[in-house]
C-alpha cells in the first residue's frame, strides 16, 4: 500500500507525549502539560518554529515514559496558545498539521527528541467511489449522532458538503466519537491510506450505531417496566435487562446452586422441603425485591448448616490425659469427667447420642476458659467461644424472626454455623453474668439449649425448623454459681475449680508461665535465672488472688526489666533475679503474712472466711460494758452475719447455767462485738461458732486457746452447720501458723477430697454442737471457781494497747 501514500520530509521535533489522548491531523485540542520532561518540551517548542511531535503513551500509568513506552505514529502539531497556570503547569492548544512517523530517536538529557517523517495519503483516482465513501461515512456519522446523546449535532451542519475532502472528514469524524477507545484512534491514525482509512472507520462507525441501538433498546424495555414499577427500581430494572440482552440469567443459576448444596449437605425432610419451598417463591419473585432478599438469606443460612458431618474423636485416653496435664496442673475432677466421657464413646460408639453438659465454676484466674480449650483439643474437636456477660436479650439465643430487616438466627446456630461439624465444643463464658430486661430473660432460652432431652430439637426463632444439638459438648464456666438460676443450674454437672496454693502456684509458674512468658520475650532460661525462693517472694508478697492472672504480669514485669538490664548494660549476658531487684522494680511488698501471735485471750476468737481470691482469716473481739443487756455490732457486716451474732448470743444466754454465767449479767453489761479491718464487707453464716466461742470467753472469763481456728454455722440450740470453701480456709489457717482448726462434723466428707493435696495439715477437730467447740476451744475453768464469776469488764481507765497494722482493703469476705 506504499502507493496510496508518500513519505514527506523529515522534521526533528521535541516529543509531548499525551496519556489517553491521540491528536489528529487538522484537529485543534487542549492540552494540560505538567510534567517536567514535557514542559521542557514545550518550551523547546517554543524557542524553535513551535512545533512539536504529539503521541500517544501506551499505558496511561508511567510517569517519565522512554522510547519503548510511546508509540512510533504520531501528529506533527503546532503550538497555538501558551498559558501558565498558578501550579506551574501549562495549558497549550495545538493543532494537528500531518501524521509521522517515527525514524530515529535523539537522546537528550531534558526531553525526548525524534526524527519523524511526515506520510501524506495520496487522492483516491476514483472520485465517484470517494464521494460515495464520504457519503457513506457522514450517513452513519448523522445516525451515530442521533443516537448518542452526547453527540453534537452542530458537528454534522459543519461536515455536510465536506464528502470530496475524504482525508479531513475520516479524521474530523474521529475526533467527534467521544466513545472511541485510545486503541481505535491510534489504528484510524495509523492508517495513511484514504480508502483502508475510510472502511475502518466505517467499521467502527457501524458497530458504535449497533452498540446505541442495543442501548436504545435497553432503555426502552426498561422504560416500559417502570411503568408498572416504582421508580425507585429504574437502575436495578436496567442492570436486570441488560443482562437479559447479554442472555445472562444468573438468579436461576443462583437457585439452581442452592438446590445442589442442600443436596449435598444430607438435610433433613423438613429442612429440605423448606429450602425447596423458598426456592420456588425466589423463582417468581423480582431479584431485587426486599422479599426475595429475605428469602435468599433464609435458604443460605440452611444449606450452610452442617446437618450431618461430625468430626472424628481420633484421640487415645492416653493422648487425652496427656494433653490436659500438658496444659493445666491439678484439677483432677475435670480431667476424670473428660476421660470418662472419651472412654465411654469409644465404647458405645453411636450408640451413645448424649454429650455431657459441664458447668466449670470458679474465682477469676483460674483457667476455667482455657481448660475448655484443653478439653476440646484433648477430644479433637472444633471450639466456639460464646461470651454470655451482660448479655439480656432472648433473641441472641432464639434468634430474631426472619419477617424482621436484618434478622438473623442466635448465637447458637451462627456457632454451628462456624463449626461446620454437629460435634463441636461451643464454650459458654461467663454464664453467671447474664441479666434480663424487657426484651426477655437469655437464661431461660438456655434452658432448651442445655438440656439433653430437648436439645435435639432445638428451635431458632428464624430457621423455624428443628436442629439437633445433642452431639454439641457445651462447658459454661462461672465465677458464682449462686447467680444462676437453679432450674439452669440443675441442668448442668457443676465442678468446682478452687484456688491455687503456694505449692500449686509455684509449680503452675515454673512449668507453664514462665516458658510461656520468655518465649513470648525471645528470652532462655539461661539468661533470666529466677529461683524458687523468689518466686515464693513474688506469688506472697505481689499478688493476692484465687488464680494466676496477677502473677503472669508479674512475671511479665520480671522479664521486661530484665531486657532493659541487658539492653542497658552491654556486657550483661544474663540477670539473676534476686530480692534486692524485685523490691528495687516492684518496691515493699504489699502483701505480708504475718504468723499468728500464739497466745490466749479473753473475749478474742479467730475465725476463716472464703474470699474471691482465696481464703482469710477473722478475728472476733468481744468488749463486756457496764450497761442494759444492749448488744453493738460494728465492722461492716452483712445482714447474715449480723443474724449469726444474735444466734450465738441468744445460745450463750440459754446455756448461761451450764456456762456458770450468772443469769443478772446480761441484763446488767452491753456487749460489743467487733470485727476489725472495717473497710472490708463481711458477710455469711461460718462464723456463727467464732462469735459463741468469743461471747462465751468474755463472759465466763476463760481464755481461748492460743492456735485454734474455727469456722462454722451455729443454731439456736447449739447444733454446728456445714459451710462451704473449706479448701481455702484450712490453707489460710496453715498460712498464719494455727496447729487446730475446728470444722463441722458435716463437712467431714469433703475435706477428705482435698486433703491429700495440701501439706503440713494441722489437727482438724470435727464437731457436731457447740458445747465441743467450747470444749476444745476453751482452757479449763478454775478448779478454784464454785460461783458463777462476773463477766471481764471494760474500766473506764484506758490502756496502752498495742494496734495492729492496718490492712489495705481486699475483696468482701464471705463464709458461705
Amino acid at each position: 500500500m506504499t502507493d496510496a501514500f508518500k513519505k514527506g520530509e523529515v522534521h526533528f521535533l521535541p516529543v509531548l507525549p499525551l496519556k489517553n489522548v491521540v491528536a489528529l491531523p487538522k484537529s485543534v485540542i487542549p492540552v494540560v502539560v505538567g510534567r517536567d520532561v514535557s514542559i521542557k518540551a514545550v518550551e523547546a517548542a517554543l524557542r524553535g518554529n513551535r512545533e512539536v511531535f504529539v503521541v500517544a503513551q501506551k499505558s496511561s500509568d508511567i510517569e517519565l515514559p522512554t522510547k519503548d513506552d510511546i508509540y512510533h505514529f504520531g501528529t506533527r502539531a503546532i503550538i497555538l496558545q501558551v498559558g501558565r497556570m498558578q501550579n506551574s503547569t501549562l495549558r497549550i492548544l495545538i493543532e494537528g498539521v500531518s501524521r509521522s512517523e517515527v525514524v530515529g530517536f535523539v537522546d537528550t538529557e531534558e526531553y525526548m527528541c525524534v526524527n519523524a517523517q511526515d506520510l501524506l495519503p495520496k487522492p483516491l483516482r476514483n472520485k465517484l467511489e470517494e464521494k460515495a465513501m464520504g457519503r457513506s461515512l457522514l450517513q452513519f456519522f448523522k445516525e451515530y449522532t442521533q443516537l448518542n446523546e452526547k453527540a453534537s449535532s452542530e458537528v454534522l451542519t459543519a461536515l455536510a458538503g465536506m464528502e470530496d475532502d475524504i482525508d479531513y472528514l475520516i479524521d474530523s469524524i474521529t475526533v467527534q466519537m467521544t466513545s472511541l477507545l485510545v486503541k481505535d484512534r491510534q489504528k484510524i491514525l495509523e492508517t495513511v491510506p484514504l480508502k483502508k482509512r475510510a472502511l475502518k472507520l466505517s467499521s467502527l462507525l457501524q458497530d458504535e450505531v449497533e452498540i446505541l441501538k442495543a442501548e436504545r433498546n435497553i432503555r426502552q424495555r426498561v422504560q416500559d417496566q417502570v411503568e408498572k414499577h416504582q421508580k425507585d427500581y429504574y437502575l436495578n430494572e436496567q442492570i436486570r435487562a441488560i443482562q437479559r440482552e447479554l442472555g445472562r440469567d444468573d438468579q436461576q443459576q443462583e437457585i439452581n446452586k442452592i438446590r445442589e448444596q442442600a443436596k449435598k449437605a444430607k438435610m433433613p425432610a423438613e429442612a429440605a422441603e423448606k429450602v425447596e419451598t423458598e426456592c420456588r417463591r425466589l423463582e417468581q419473585m423480582q431479584p431485587m425485591s426486599p422479599e426475595a432478599s429475605v428469602s435468599r438469606n433464609y435458604v443460605e443460612w440452611l444449606v450452610s448448616l452442617p446437618w450431618k458431618s461430625k468430626s472424628k474423636d481420633m484421640v487415645t485416653l492416653e493422648q487425652a490425659r496427656h494433653l490436659l496435664d500438658e496444659s493445666h496442673a491439678r484439677m483432677l475432677k475435670v480431667k476424670e469427667r473428660i476421660i470418662e466421657f472419651l472412654a465411654a464413646k469409644k465404647f458405645a460408639k453411636d450408640k451413645l447420642t448424649k454429650s455431657p453438659i459441664i458447668c466449670l465454676a470458679g474465682p477469676p484466674g483460674v483457667g476455667k476458659t482455657s481448660l475448655a480449650a484443653a478439653i476440646a483439643k484433648a477430644l479433637g474437636r472444633i471450639m466456639i467461644r460464646i461470651s454470655l456477660g451482660g448479655m439480656r436479650d432472648e433473641a441472641e439465643i432464639r434468634g430474631h424472626r426472619r419477617t424482621y430487616i436484618g434478622a438473623l438466627p442466635g448465637k447458637i446456630i451462627q456457632a454451628m454455623r462456624k463449626a461446620k461439624v454437629t460435634n463441636p465444643v461451643i464454650v459458654l463464658d461467663e454464664i453467671d453474668k447474664m441479666s434480663m430486661d424487657f426484651r426477655g430473660d437469655p437464661s431461660s432460652a438456655l434452658l432448651e439449649v442445655l438440656d439433653p432431652e430437648q436439645n435435639k430439637a432445638f428451635v431458632d426463632h428464624f430457621l423455624e425448623i428443628d436442629y439437633d444439638l445433642s452431639d454439641v459438648m457445651f462447658i459454661t464456666t462461672a465465677n458464682v454459681v449462686d447467680a444462676i438460676p437453679y432450674p439452669l443450674l440443675d441442668r448442668m454437672e457443676v465442678i468446682q475449680l478452687s484456688g491455687y496454693t503456694l505449692p500449686e502456684k509455684l509449680g503452675i509458674a515454673r512449668d507453664f508461665l514462665l516458658p510461656k512468658l520468655l518465649k513470648e520475650h525471645a528470652l532462655t532460661g539461661d539468661q533470666v535465672v529466677i529461683s524458687d525462693e523468689i518466686l515464693s517472694a513474688l506469688i506472697e508478697g505481689y499478688t493476692r488472688e484465687a488464680g494466676v492472672r496477677q502473677l503472669d504480669r508479674v512475671l511479665a514485669k520480671v522479664l521486661r526489666k530484665s531486657i532493659q538490664e541487658i539492653l542497658s548494660a552491654k556486657k550483661v549476658t544474663e540477670v539473676t533475679i534476686t530480692s534486692e531487684l524485685v523490691e528495687l522494680w516492684f518496691g515493699p511488698a504489699k502483701h505480708r503474712v504475718e504468723l499468728k501471735k500464739l497466745e490466749d485471750s479473753v473475749g478474742l476468737a479467730t475465725g476463716l472466711a472464703w474470699t474471691e481470691v482465696g481464703g482469710d482469716v477473722l478475728d472476733i473481739e468481744i468488749t463486756v460494758l457496764k450497761g442494759k443487756g444492749g448488744l453493738t455490732l460494728t465492722g461492716q457486716l452483712g445482714e447474715v452475719m449480723q443474724e449469726s451474732a444474735q444466734a450465738a448470743m441468744s445460745y450463750v444466754r440459754s446455756r448461761a447455767k451450764e456456762l456458770k454465767i450468772a443469769a443478772r449479767t446480761f441484763a446488767e453489761n452491753d456487749v460489743h462485738i467487733h470485727f476489725p479491718e472495717g473497710a472490708i464487707p463481711k458477710d455469711g453464716p461460718s462464723a456463727g461458732i467464732v462469735i459463741a466461742t468469743a461471747l462465751a470467753s468474755a463472759f465466763t472469763g476463760r481464755p481461748v486457746k492460743a492456735g485454734v481456728a474455727m469456722t462454722g454455722e451455729v443454731t439456736l440450740r447449739g447444733r454446728v452447720l456445714a459451710v462451704g470453701g473449706l479448701r481455702e480456709k484450712i490453707l489460710a489457717a496453715i498460712r498464719i501458723g494455727m496447729h487446730t482448726i475446728i470444722v463441722p462434723k458435716e463437712n467431714e466428707l469433703d475435706i477428705k477430697e482435698f486433703l491429700g493435696e495440701i501439706d503440713n495439715v494441722p489437727q482438724l477437730i470435727y464437731v457436731k454442737t457447740m458445747d465441743e467447740v467450747l470444749e476444745h476451744a476453751l482452757q479449763k475453768a478454775s478448779v478454784e471457781a464454785t460461783t458463777p464469776k462476773k463477766p471481764a469488764v471494760a474500766r473506764k481507765k484506758k490502756k496502752n494497747v498495742a494496734k495492729p497494722e492496718k490492712k489495705s482493703p481486699s475483696k468482701k469476705k464471705s463464709a458461705k
